[in-house]
């Protein structure tokens, strides 16, 4: 968020002319992370630490607070995915959060500030926003809108001769963003799904007898139960009072069919927009 925010000032330059209204100069204004009280200090005093004076005009920004932001809350449980390189990714939604940035314009003469400060209000309606990267694992890109809350202007032209003068202009801006819980690597992604279809065969009994006493259950397996016993599914049980037969399912039952189902097309991610191709036994069928 950082270094988003400072490239937007990485590219503003003054220009000098001369009487004639010729260019005759163009600085580049360099822009630098730091407070403005310390670049204020190394200017009031050039011979500090052995340092030279800072030239000016110059940019210096720094980030003074991190606010949670509500209004933009998500889903907490709510996930994104991503199957890059064949890979699957997910990640929990992001957490919003705004992000206060504190700007200043250093310059030692009226000209110099102005222009800059020229090419930074216009972009500023109040808001500009900027799309960011902020997980390319995930390739998750996020607009960020940045917002220009207020502009001051300080003109140090009190003292002796021999202090220098400068002159600054304080902006405070708002970056609405995101920040982002960790990235979990779970496998690869499922592209294909293979589903038997079985028809159990009858198994013979007296239900006709026992219809309205008893409840009868037809339980897809070739293992032998107990009589007298209790057979336990998740938190569920039953009580096993008697069978019709030993095994309640027949083992010889044939697989009917086998269905086979993948996107189409088979390299589609995710998120993309897909369909579905269905084959039966091995020969592709119409989808419904």
């Amino acid at each position: 968020m950082v270094v988003a925010f400072g490239s937007l000032f990485n590219d503003i330059s003054v220009k000098r002319v001369n009487s004639s209204g010729v260019v005759v100069e163009t600085l580049k204004i360099p822009v630098a992370y730091g407070p403005k009280q310390k670049f204020m200090v190394r200017i009031a005093n050039p011979a500090l630490a052995g340092t030279p004076a800072i030239i000016l005009p110059r940019i210096g920004f720094m980030m003074s607070q991190i606010m949670y932001d509500g209004t933009r809350k998500l889903n907490t449980v709510g996930k994104n995915s991503s199957s890059i390189s064949g890979t699957l990714r997910t990640q929990y939604n992001p957490v919003p959060y705004n992000f206060i940035f504190d700007l200043a314009i250093l310059a030692k003469n009226a000209e110099d500030a102005a222009q800059i400060v020229e090419q930074i209000l216009p972009n500023f309606t109040p808001e500009f926003t900027v799309t960011i990267k902020t997980v390319p694992l995930m390739d998750i890109a996020v607009d960020c809108p940045i917002i220009l809350n207020s502009v001051n202007y300080t003109d140090a032209y009190d003292g002796d001769f021999e202090t220098r003068r400068s002159l600054s202009w304080d902006m405070q801006f708002t970056m609405k963003t995101f920040l982002y819980p960790e990235l979990s690597t779970s496998g690869k992604p499922i592209k294909e799904i293979s589903l038997q279809i079985i028809v159990p065969e009858n198994v013979s009994g007296n239900a006709d007898a026992d219809i309205g006493t008893l409840d009868r259950f037809l339980l897809e397996s070739s293992t032998a139960f107990t009589i007298n016993s209790v057979i336990t599914e998740d938190s569920e049980s039953l009580y096993l009072e008697s069978a019709d037969v030993n095994l309640l399912g027949n083992t010889s039952t044939q697989t009917t069919a086998t269905l086979g189902i993948k996107p189409k097309p088979e390299d589609a991610a995710a998120d993309d927009d897909f369909g579905f191709s269905l084959t039966l036994d091995g020969d592709d069928v119409s989808w419904t």
